[in-house]
């Protein structure tokens, strides 16, 4: 304990930065200090039981008292709860009645906040409070009585800014997570689901619209500047960490909502359609790469029967956890849980089939992805329970009578047959397979593309599905073909199926690369990014010491991370609102003008018109959580260094002469 003591001090905070700083050194104070009230005196005492007792006494009178150092005071707390979020002594004499007092105060005393640097204090208060509370349900609990929910509930509404928002969010999170004291905040509940179903859906264009969007950076509040970046850093670490933040603020508003749906609770508010569209567009991106944000309360959703039934009413929603099934998002097994779970619920079933059919149809061979073994067995099961259960009903011409009937072909009768085949007979239907394979080549490379492919289909016909690394190649070179034959839908079905063969799965680099490119003509961004960064990862990690980032590639990224920018959308908002109040004010523009404006153009009104388990984030890291961006900043150096190499000769675009 007293190396501990000792440690705090050392980490308590200095006054000479704009910003109260978190310096590891002792605030100054002499020995012979004569002030009647002095926290860091305090902290100095020897003496543990005195030491106590004052410390006691401080978090009384900090709320009371007139005094500039009370920054400096929650600055220090903060510095310590985040390294010692565990340790007992400080919420055990009265932290969080002091932080719910300074929070009460800066909301109610507004001349008061504007005095000093107290702007700071209610920030810091609510921090304090949610690491407190992240690990330990003893110190939620006292929280919980010391009356820290009502005035976190008040900068959850908005009394200060999106900032305090953030910590309120994160504190509230905490708090909700706990058996013991969720039903503290369930008395509460209506508001506080509707305020966070709020905070995710609108908090990107907040903060675009008041921090980020403003370009010139002395018009921004100087106080929230100076917490994104600790008083260090220029214009492009202040934008990159409030990115961070408010990725932050979206991912705990979800993880609080995560807590409710849980538990089955408010599922009336949170299953409302647009809200759940709006799901689908927060996807954590490369900052909070450790959040499953959108997808995450999707899945805990689709466990209840009334979350069922709402999302799959909904085609966009599916058609988002469809594209993600086939994708190298890490969150791709939860898009896969989620239609699963569709599928397995005989009142949602019939609703999701005949579109799921079409996604799933391409992982029936998956093995293992991730913790998950035998995935493509189980999609089967369920695909060809559908199958046996409307054998008779179904035309087996239609597209989805004949898409049930090759999986029952291939995963049935085909795995009949070749259970007796020898291994004499397999070799010599690997090297006939090998040969039809060469004569695609050769079609490939005299620009033949159309019969290339049929004689690729043509070998994967009459391939065993033992020869799994044989069937991956055909599938991912009958990609390419697809891809120069302007067929986007089918080139991203075969590299799937190419990627399920590979070992492990979403490792073959050719067809990651081809399946990026297949989304990017469909303009599926996101999907094109994840496959682009792991196809750029392994060239990285590749045997090939000298190989080199494509050119190509590197412009894919650079091209996909301006496409999934977090602000993109709110960006595209504010930039067409700045547009058209510049046509509206141009006297220039009469009656007939405008009128033409509003009938000609009606793609533009539209688009205006129509864009009116618990996993969580990782905890903020006390120096500023470098981690959670470095595959931001790696794609972005990616993009720099790869677009302004040399071109390097790639086969990654034609067919596989070898293996």
């Amino acid at each position: 304990m007293d190396s501990m003591k000792k440690k705090k001090k050392e980490k308590t905070p200095t006054a000479t930065c704009s910003i109260p700083s978190t310096a590891n050194t002792m605030h100054n104070i002499s020995d012979t200090c004569m002030a009647s009230f002095c926290f860091f005196c305090t902290m100095k005492e020897p003496d543990s039981l005195q030491r106590r007792a004052g410390i006691v006494n401080c978090f009384k009178q900090i709320p009371l008292r007139e005094d500039h150092q009370h920054v400096l005071v929650l600055s220090g707390l903060w510095h310590i709860a985040m390294t010692h979020p565990d340790d007992p002594e400080f919420p055990s004499l009265g932290v969080f009645e002091c932080m719910a007092s300074l929070i009460n105060k800066g909301i109610n005393n507004r001349d008061w906040l504007q005095r000093d640097q107290n702007i700071y204090i209610p920030y810091y208060a609510a921090h304090v409070i949610g690491s407190y509370t992240m690990n330990k349900v003893e110190f939620a609990e006292k929280a919980v009585k010391a009356g820290v929910i009502p005035p976190l509930m008040e900068l959850l509404r908005g009394k200060l800014c999106w900032v305090e928002q953030r910590v309120a969010v994160r504190a509230l999170g905490h708090l909700a997570s706990y058996e013991r004291t969720f039903e503290a905040l369930a008395e509460h509940e209506q508001e506080l689901v509707r305020l966070a179903m709020k905070l995710a859906s609108t908090c990107l264009d907040v903060v675009y619209g008041n921090f980020i969007g403003i370009k010139d950076r002395n018009k921004r509040p100087k106080y929230q500047s100076n917490l994104l970046t600790r008083g260090v850093g220029g214009l492009e670490m202040e934008n990159c960490k409030a990115e961070e933040w408010t990725s932050q603020l979206q991912c705990w508003s979800l993880y609080f909502l995560n807590c409710f749906a849980y538990k089955e609770r408010s599922l009336n508010l949170i299953c409302r359609k647009e809200f759940l569209k709006d799901l689908c567009g927060m996807w954590g991106g490369l900052v909070n790469d450790t959040s499953p944000a959108g997808i995450g309360l999707l899945r805990i959703l689709c466990y209840s029967k009334y979350g069922r039934k709402n999302v799959a009413e909904s085609k966009e929603v599916i058609d988002n956890l469809c594209n993600l099934s086939r994708s190298s998002d890490d969150w791709q097994y939860m898009g896969i849980d989620c239609l699963l779970l569709l599928l397995k619920d005989p009142d949602t079933r019939y609703k999701v089939i005949e579109i799921a059919v079409f996604f799933l149809v391409d992982l029936v061979e998956l093995r293992d992805l991730g913790d998950r073994p035998n995935l493509g067995e189980t999609i089967t099961k369920e695909l060809l329970l559908y199958y046996k259960q409307n054998k008779l009903k179904h035309n087996k011409s239609s597209k989805l009578g004949k898409v049930l009937k090759d999986i029952w072909d291939l995963k049935v009768e085909r795995r009949k047959k070749e259970r007796v085949l020898s291994e004499e007979i397999l070799e010599e239907k690997r090297v006939l397979i090998c040969s039809i394979k060469q004569q695609a080549n050769q079609k490939f490379w005299l620009g033949e593309i159309e019969e290339a492919m049929r004689k690729y289909s043509e070998a994967l016909n009459l391939c065993p599905l033992r020869l799994r690394k044989e069937r991956m190649v055909l599938y991912s070179n009958r990609a390419q073909c697809q891809l120069l034959l302007k067929d986007p839908d089918s080139a991203i079905s075969d590299s799937t199926r190419a990627l399920c063969l590979s070992d492990p799965a979403n490792s073959h680099l050719r067809s990651l690369w081809r399946r990026s490119q297949a989304y990017d003509m469909k303009g599926l961004a996101k999907e094109s990014l994840m496959d682009c960064i792991m196809f750029i990862n392994g060239c990285i990690k590749s045997e090939a010491k000298r190989m080199k980032i494509p050119y190509y590639a590197a412009r894919m990224i650079s091209k996909q991370i301006d496409a999934t920018w977090l602000f993109s959308a709110a960006r595209s908002k504010m930039t067409r609102s700045c547009q058209v109040k510049e046509i509206l004010q141009d006297e220039s523009y009469g009656r007939e003008d405008q009128y033409e404006m509003s009938t000609g153009n009606d793609g533009m009104m539209r688009y205006m018109m129509d864009n009116k388990g618990l996993s969580t984030i990782k905890e903020e890291g006390l120096i500023g959580k470098e981690g959670s961006r470095r595959k931001l900043e790696k794609g972005r150096r990616i993009s720099k260094r790869g677009v302004m190499a040399a071109p390097s000769i790639s086969l990654i675009g034609l067919p596989h002469v070898k293996g």
